[in-house]
């Protein structure tokens, strides 16, 4: 059996808690790097609003992969958070959580990102910055 390729997702995913929190990649660059994940029951708080790790997870996953582009959507290099830091800003009215995060700086090993969440109707939830090793060197 074959697949269409218009039904073919461009980017595969990367690892389980990317599978088990449901988000995926939709836009992957040298410098750049977006994630989409809709929302739902198993995503929100007692308050019902997202809970703030779900915020924070995409952030972490979109500043890191801001960073680890090799030239092709699914092959990039390693890379672990030094350090993130999140400020959260409203809660969504959406029903879509897009992460965006894009390298600001650094060097062969070490780089800094910045990004942030907002929801399919452009409110902007949260923002972070991060610092990021790079555990391969290799382009």
């Amino acid at each position: 059996m074959t697949e269409h390729p218009e039904t073919v997702e461009p980017f595969a995913s990367a690892y389980g808690f990317q599978d088990l929190i449901g988000f995926r990649k939709t836009e992957f660059r040298e410098g750049y790097a977006r994630f989409e994940l809709d929302l739902g029951p198993q995503h929100m708080n007692r308050a019902m609003v997202p809970h703030g790790g779900v915020h924070c997870s995409l952030l972490d996953t979109a500043l890191g992969a801001a960073g680890v582009y090799k030239g092709l959507p699914n092959d990039f290099r390693r890379a672990v958070t030094l350090n993130l830091n999140v400020s959260y800003l409203a809660a969504p009215k959406g029903r879509m959580l897009i992460a965006e995060g894009r390298r600001v700086g650094g060097g062969k090993t070490i780089y800094f990102s910045e990004g942030h969440v907002e929801d399919d109707t452009g409110l902007i939830l949260a923002r972070a910055s991060g610092t990021f090793r790079l555990l391969d060197r290799s382009h």
